[in-house]
């Protein structure tokens, strides 16, 4: 390896560099390797550890936004002040908090790979500070406005009616809605399992994956109205399919469209938007659907582990980080129940009331 300066102080630069690197242990021939180079080889040597979707959406923030900025630095030679002006300069054009924390999510990881190959003596953007997202407002449904929902949807005839009573009911995540099957309800037992999710994949399509979390393949107790209206979607779907020639089986999506298909999120999207419209209702989106069964169960008492096991949630202390400040407070509740124990009592009252105690 050599170098030709142009003056002695860049002489020395090079030959200061290069002996950190040797002695740090990164190989020399990875000096000459640019970010994008690294990066491109990255996603190919990620993708069998990462969930289609998930690759996907390595590759669009990849591409899109952090080789277009720094693809042209060689690895070595990145630093903190470049990386910290691609999340400033981000957002500064506007984009979403939730996208700029995915750029830095995936070169974090991207560069701790590099790390771990020898190609680098530290992560660069350790030293930096990606911006915080600002919390957006949680929108949920009081009691009345889900009456409200619900009577719309069978009002105009709502052809996912009976999608929008299972959401609240159960507080199941939209992709985990969309995959269900008949053959996950016992009907016995009054009981939907949940194993799977309907996925969108891009330039893919739509495809089977496992539940977000481990805690999302789940049992979920359901009520006999639920069950009920179950039951009458599961005849109207019946009815549908046998108009347009098609022979159903229990092994079906339990909601589909008119000949058995996936239903596509859009499409429920824009129906749901439509509804929320025609009933005189606050937007929101169908997600927050989910938001409002985790609001109406605690609002109502039901215990936070019980909440979280319906929600899927990992671990209850998840479901207070989301949901916490959904809780009433009961302080004042929680003050009376002590009181009872602490209001002094006659001692002559007491020793009446005690047990006697016996010798032996």
């Amino acid at each position: 390896m050599s170098f030709t300066g142009k003056t002695q102080k860049e002489c020395r630069n090079w030959i200061r560099e290069t002996t950190k690197q040797v002695d740090a242990g990164i190989q020399l021939d990875a000096a000459k390797i640019k970010l994008e180079d690294f990066l491109n080889d990255w996603l190919i040597s990620a993708q069998a550890s990462l969930r289609p979707k998930s690759w996907y959406q390595y590759k669009f923030i990849v591409r899109s936004y952090i080789i277009p900025d720094l693809g042209k630095i060689r690895l070595v030679d990145l630093r903190p002040h470049h990386i910290q002006r691609l999340y400033d300069r981000k957002v500064k054009d506007g984009l979403g908090y939730r996208t700029i924390q995915l750029i830095h999510s995936v070169l974090h990881r991207a560069l701790n790979h590099a790390l771990k190959l020898g190609l680098l003596s530290r992560n660069p953007d350790d030293a930096t500070t990606p911006p915080k997202p600002i919390p957006k407002e949680m929108k949920v449904l009081d009691e009345d406005h889900v009456q409200q929902l619900i009577s719309a949807a069978q009002a105009s005839n709502d052809r996912y009616l009976a999608i929008y009573q299972l959401a609240i009911s159960t507080g199941m995540r939209q992709g985990e809605l969309l995959g269900l099957k008949w053959t996950d309800v016992d009907w016995g037992r009054n009981t939907l399992q949940v194993e799977r999710q309907l996925t969108r994949i891009p330039h893919v399509g739509y495809e089977f994956t496992p539940p977000k979390t481990k805690a999302g393949v789940r049992k979920i107790a359901l009520g006999t109205e639920m069950l009920r209206m179950l039951r009458e979607h599961q005849q109207r779907q019946q009815n549908e399919m046998i108009s347009q020639g098609i022979r159903w089986s229990e092994d079906m999506l339990m909601f589909s469209t008119p000949k058995g298909d996936p239903i596509h999120l859009r499409a429920l999207f824009r129906e749901f938007k439509n509804l929320i419209k025609y009933a005189e209702l606050p937007n929101i989106r169908f997600h927050d659907l989910r938001h409002t069964a985790a609001s109406l169960m605690l609002n109502h008492g039901v215990p936070v582990l019980i909440v979280s096991r319906r929600l899927g949630h990992s671990k209850p202390s998840v479901t207070l980080d989301v949901y916490g400040h959904l809780i009433p407070s009961m302080q004042g509740q929680a003050a009376e129940v002590m009181d009872t124990y602490i209001a002094p009592i006659p001692f002559k009252q007491l020793h009446q009331t005690a047990p006697e105690l016996h010798q032996h």
